[in-house]
């Protein structure tokens, strides 16, 4: 009797253990994430120092999330490469896209995407939340959670309550139709696919998926480069270019020196993402439905809502077709699917606390 009580008297101290144990391996995590909200509680009056913060920590944090969608895959079917070849291909498309823009748009290095949604002056002011939301994108993406970085940094700036319901709207729609577009061809195809993908793949799907990841990457810079660079001026002279490239660079290369971190698990745990050829179909499916959405409405939606779809629906697609229990599957797009609703219900609260007139609007409504 005394023995059965010391062994169930051990589980609580094993628990214990653990979370020490994980504590310590956070320990640095949160001793950054306190001194950031710091910075940004000290800084942020003082909007030439304040700007700084809040895009040096956008630029680690809202590539970091992003990655699952746009280099997600791959970093998952290149893990044999050398981390520092795959920053040279990736730091190297990223230099010449901003560039391309700088010289192009006067300074600009969002393709004008910020004077397209409202930013055209240069901020001359901060609130906190401001510079604390990617402090928050930071955690999130630590907690493995996708979320829409355009949501989160730029509705913290503006937003308004029709914008959100559209925004909301359109992401909805757009993993529904993701995850249905994924699940028929998959369904379709899948049994083909995984009898001709047998044996080592050939150079040129190494060739073919290196230049969908790299135009992928460069679709995302055009398109979100602008969540980054909302905190600085909308015309950067030389050297704020150059402390712009830099910083980004620096954050790719932390990025793929982890491997895409922890929120790569999000890619890695689905299924042969890690075979060149299936995450090649992966990333043409995903630019296929893309451009699809960009066509049908130019309303911004959510592209990690998306690309949630297609993964779900490709993973259910699968397991169907190879007559695979489904408990699991259903599992991993349950968790999907909350984590980034968890993420969209953050972003609207920094965007409410944020927005003095967005709270207004709120009010008047109720």
């Amino acid at each position: 009797m005394t023995r059965i009580n010391h062994k169930k008297s051990l589980v609580p101290n094993r628990r214990f253990i653990l979370i020490n144990i994980l504590l310590k391996k956070e320990k640095n995590f949160i001793i950054f994430i306190g001194f950031c909200a710091i910075l940004a509680g000290i800084f942020y009056p003082y909007p030439t120092i304040a700007m700084w913060i809040g895009f040096a920590v956008a630029a680690y944090s809202a590539v970091a999330n992003d990655s699952i969608q746009t280099i997600g895959t791959f970093i998952a079917s290149n893990s044999e490469k050398k981390w520092w070849s795959l920053w040279l291909f990736i730091g190297l498309i990223f230099f010449a896209t901003v560039l391309y823009s700088w010289i192009k748009y006067d300074g600009d290095v969002t393709f004008q995407r910020l004077a397209s949604k409202g930013f055209s002056e240069s901020p001359t002011s901060f609130h906190f939340l401001q510079i604390a939301a990617p402090i928050f994108l930071l955690i999130i993406t630590r907690m493995k959670m996708p979320v829409s970085t355009t949501f989160l940094l730029l509705s913290s700036f503006s937003a308004s309550e029709d914008a959100i319901i559209k925004v909301l709207h359109k992401s909805m729609i757009g993993y529904g139709i993701a995850f249905a577009t994924a699940f028929l061809f998959w369904i379709t195809l899948d049994q083909l696919m995984h009898k001709a993908f047998k044996g080592k793949a050939k150079d040129n799907w190494v060739v073919l998926q290196w230049c969908t990841s790299g135009f992928l990457w460069s679709l995302w810079i055009m398109q979100d480069a602008a969540n980054i660079a909302v905190f600085l001026p909308r015309s950067l002279n030389l050297a704020e270019f150059l402390a712009f490239s830099l910083t980004i660079l620096i954050g790719l290369g932390i990025i793929l020196y982890l491997k895409g971190d922890k929120i790569q698990e999000v890619v890695e745990e689905k299924s042969e993402v890690k075979d060149v050829r299936p995450a090649t179909i992966i990333d043409m499916v995903y630019m296929l439905i893309l451009v699809l959405f960009t066509w049908v409405n130019t309303v911004p939606m959510s592209t990690t809502w998306v690309f949630l779809g297609l993964l779900g629906g490709r993973e259910l697609a699968i397991k169907i077709s190879r007559k695979k229990k489904l408990k699991q599957t259903w599992k991993l797009i349950g968790k999907d699917a909350t984590y980034a609703l968890i993420g969209l219900l953050i972003s609207i609260f920094i965007a409410i606390a944020a927005n003095s007139s967005l709270r207004k609007q709120l009010l008047e409504l109720l």
